[in-house]
C-alpha cells in the first residue's frame, strides 16, 4: 500500500517520548519517559514508499512518521507533510487490536465531547461493534427519549437503567461504547467500565457549549435555563455539571485533550480538529496506558 500526502493533516512524535529515536537493523527504538522504560519496534515490513514518505515527513531521517506508526502522536513543529489520516488509523487500530484482546473501550466526558462521532470512527477501524448507552436506555423503555425519560421518571430512575445497560455491555467484547456524560457520577458504573477501557474526551466548555447551541438544548434535560441565548443557557449548564464531574473524568485510564490537539496541529479552532485524528489520539493513549500497565511490553517482549 503506498501512502499518500496531503496538506490537511499533520501528525509527528508523541507526547510524552523523547523527540529522539534511533533506528538500528530495522529496528526504531526509543525511552518512555512516563514509564521508564525503552521500547523497540520492527519497521523491516514497510514499504519503499511508505520508507520515501517517512523521510519526507522528518526531514533527513524516517523517524517521525515511523514513531507515529509505531505507538505515537502528535508533536507540535516537527512534521510539515501529512499523511493519509485513514490510513494511519487503519494501521494504528490494527497495532492496538491486537494488544486489547477483545475489550471494550469506553468513552466518556461531558455531552457534545463528540463520543458518538469520535466512537463510530473508532469502532470501524478496529472492526468493533458501535454502541451508545444512552439508546440502549431508550430501547429498554420501548423508544421513549431520554429527555421524556428525565422528565416522566426522574434522573434517578434513568441513572439506574444506564447503570444496568453498562453492567450488560460490560459483559460483551469488542465495542466501543459512548457513555452517556453523567454515567462517570456513579462508582458501580466505574467497576462496570473498568472490564474495558475508559478514555475521557477532554473538551473545553467553550466548545461544548457552541456545539450544543449550534443544533439546540431541547434534548439535553441537564442544561434547561429559564433565559439567556442558546450559547449563554448551554456554557452556564455545562459548567455548573462540570464542577460535579470534572474529577470523575479524571479517573479514565486514558484522557484525550483536544485543546492539546489543537495546539499541536496549530488550529485556532477545536472544532478544526477531525473525528479521525481524534480517533488515532485515543489510540496512542490507549496504548500508553497498555504500555504502562505492562500488558503491550510483556506481549511485545515474552
Amino acid at each position: 500500500m503506498e501512502t499518500t500526502c496531503h496538506p490537511t493533516l499533520q501528525f509527528s512524535t508523541c507526547v510524552g517520548l523523547e523527540r529522539i529515536g534511533r533506528k538500528l537493523n530495522d529496528l526504531l527504538t526509543y525511552p518512555h519517559q512516563r514509564c521508564n522504560k525503552t521500547y523497540s519496534f520492527r519497521v523491516s515490513n514497510l514499504s519503499d514508499s511508505q520508507r520515501r514518505s517517512c523521510s519526507a515527513l522528518h526531514g533527513q531521517s524516517s523517524v517521525g512518521l515511523l514513531r507515529s506508526f509505531a505507538g505515537t502522536t502528535l508533536e507540535p513543529g516537527h512534521c510539515h507533510a501529512s499523511c493519509d489520516g485513514n490510513w494511519l488509523l487503519k494501521h494504528k487500530a490494527q497495532e492496538v487490536a491486537s494488544f486489547l484482546d477483545g475489550r471494550c473501550i469506553f468513552l466518556v466526558g461531558m455531552m457534545g465531547s463528540g463520543k458518538t462521532t469520535v466512537g463510530k470512527v473508532l469502532s470501524d477501524a478496529l472492526g468493533y461493534s458501535f454502541v451508545d448507552s444512552d439508546r440502549i436506555v431508550e430501547q429498554s423503555l420501548g423508544g421513549t427519549s431520554v429527555r421524556q425519560i428525565f422528565k416522566q421518571c426522574g434522573e434517578t430512575f434513568f441513572r439506574d437503567i444506564e447503570s444496568e445497560a453498562l453492567r450488560k455491555l460490560s459483559l460483551m467484547p469488542k465495542q466501543v461504547v459512548a457513555t452517556g456524560g453523567g454515567s462517570v457520577v456513579r462508582p458501580i458504573n466505574w467497576k462496570y467500565m473498568r472490564q474495558g477501557i475508559t478514555v475521557w474526551l477532554d473538551v473545553p466548555l467553550d466548545a461544548l457549549a457552541r456545539r450544543i447551541a449550534a443544533v439546540g438544548t431541547d434534548s439535553r434535560p441537564l442544561i434547561q435555563f429559564e433565559s439567556g441565548d442558546p450559547y449563554t443557557k448551554a456554557f452556564m449548564g455545562l459548567f455548573t455539571l462540570s464542577r460535579k464531574r470534572t474529577e470523575a473524568y479524571s479517573h479514565a485510564d486514558a484522557r484525550v485533550s483536544l485543546q492539546r490537539i489543537a495546539a499541536t496541529l496549530n488550529l485556532d479552532d477545536i472544532a478544526d480538529i477531525t473525528p479521525t485524528a481524534i480517533a488515532i489520539e485515543v489510540l496512542v493513549q490507549i496504548e500508553n496506558f497498555l504500555e504502562c500497565q505492562g500488558d503491550l511490553s510483556m506481549r511485545m517482549f515474552p
